[in-house]
């Protein structure tokens, strides 16, 4: 498969395409999650400048409404009919990444630690994130188990910070 094919019926350049792969991150060789949540650090910390916090919590809200009906669309037309989680969908990462950096300030080394914290919490996936997988319907559930992942590492970026406060 060229990178350019897709297990979906549209083209790269299709929206629905560009919003899933994250305008490309997800098409990146070996580790397509982990370039997605890359890929959403620059856009958050561009949102955070211009328009603050609701900015990017209006953003993060988008981001997963719009990716939940992205991924349906384009699990409605894999073409090997699989309903799971293709790799090169990413804007779950995206809006996970961002849930994190709401609790995060403007600053390139707690933007490095929510980035970490949430790739810890996305590949670990403790309770109930795995469960989250299997009980919700697949589009809903390729979303809703990053947006945990993301609160829980909001929680462990927010234990770090009290405790580095009381040391």
């Amino acid at each position: 498969m060229s990178r350019l094919d897709l297990p979906w019926n549209l083209p790269f350049t299709h929206p629905i395409s560009l919003i899933v792969t994250w305008f490309g991150a997800g098409l990146m060789p070996r580790m397509p999650g982990t370039w997605g949540a890359a890929a959403a650090l620059p856009c958050a910390w561009v949102i955070v400048e211009q328009f603050g916090l609701v900015g990017l919590w209006i953003a993060t809200v988008l981001a997963f409404f719009l990716g939940w009906w992205a991924c349906f669309v384009v699990l409605s037309q894999v073409k090997d009919g699989a309903s799971h989680d293709p790799g090169l969908i990413v804007i779950d990462e995206v809006a996970g990444q961002w849930m994190v950096l709401l609790a995060v300030p403007l600053n390139p080394t707690a933007y490095l630690l929510a980035f970490v914290l949430f790739r810890l919490f996305d590949i670990w996936k403790p309770w109930p994130i795995r469960h989250l997988e299997s009980a919700l319907p697949p589009a809903f559930a390729i979303m809703a188990d990053d947006v945990v992942a993301g609160l829980y590492a909001s929680l462990g970026f927010l234990a770090i910070s009290i405790g580095l406060h009381y040391v």
